[in-house]
């Protein structure tokens, strides 16, 4: 069964988090995710998803220093520990993480090199707290320009290099679409090694139906693979909120 998640930073946006939540949960999604956890009332969200019964699939592990940078131990461990706190808290049991800006003046292997030592340095942390921290590459042709990590081949090169089975990747089809294609086969090679999915079309970032991606036949390989995690519903609809979350709830729920 394919699990969708609500992220309620793209959607109901208008709407106080606490509502935001509970209008997921009254339209069926059996999960709901943010970005950013320190900006936010932990004990609202906390009351909202306990009541609606709903999940909380994932949010961001705010390390406090971009990935890339040398020198920074540290304060990634620090910041790491206190998202793990909060996910506790929350009873989310994953966490997504970006590597920051490339820098300039430092070669890309030099910034490779300190993304590993960086995960390596917490994966410890996040086995013993049983949480699955995923790397996120982005797009840096349409929405995110100047970002260190963009494919998906180098994504997985770092989840090896790391070799903990709490480290994975956060596949976003909709940045990898624009980046490289072959999506499926992509993620039937590596599903072991994706901690969690977003989806949007493209091109627009919106719901599924807009744009060229097939998600009934993505959604339906996903399923196929026994996939256990979650598939963010990480877009900006062309439909109101409401319809375009109940499209793509029944779309997954009509391949899976």
């Amino acid at each position: 069964m394919l699990r969708l998640s609500v992220c309620i930073e793209a959607l109901f946006a208008k709407l106080p988090y606490p509502e935001r939540i509970k209008k997921s949960a009254e339209l069926g999604a059996p999960a709901f995710e943010f970005w950013s956890w320190s900006n936010k009332n932990l004990a609202e969200i906390k009351q909202a998803k306990d009541e609606s019964g709903i999940k909380l699939a994932t949010f961001m592990c705010e390390m406090g220093s971009p990935l890339v940078e040398a020198g920074n131990r540290e304060t990634i461990i620090d910041g790491t520990k206190r998202s793990i706190e909060a996910a506790k808290k929350l009873a989310c049991n994953r966490l997504l993480v970006t590597t920051g800006n490339e820098l300039e003046g430092v070669s890309r292997a030099e910034q490779h090199k300190n993304i590993v030592e960086h995960l390596k340095a917490v994966a410890g942390l996040c086995e013993d707290a049983e949480i699955i921290l995923n790397l996120e590459p982005l797009n840096i042709l349409v929405n995110h320009k100047g970002y260190y990590l963009y494919t998906s081949d180098e994504g997985f090169e770092i989840v090896d290099e790391v070799g903990s089975p709490n480290v994975k990747l956060l596949y976003d089809i909709y940045h990898q679409q624009i980046t490289e294609g072959n999506l499926i086969a992509t993620i039937e090679a590596n599903i072991d090694k994706i901690g969690h999915f977003h989806l949007a079309d493209v091109p627009g970032r919106h719901e599924p139906t807009t744009g060229e991606i097939n998600y009934g036949n993505i959604f339906k390989k996903i399923a196929e693979l026994d996939y256990d995690g979650f598939v963010g519903m990480e877009f900006w609809p062309i439909r109101p909120d409401e319809e375009a979350v109940k499209l793509t709830l029944e779309l997954a729920d009509s391949v899976s």
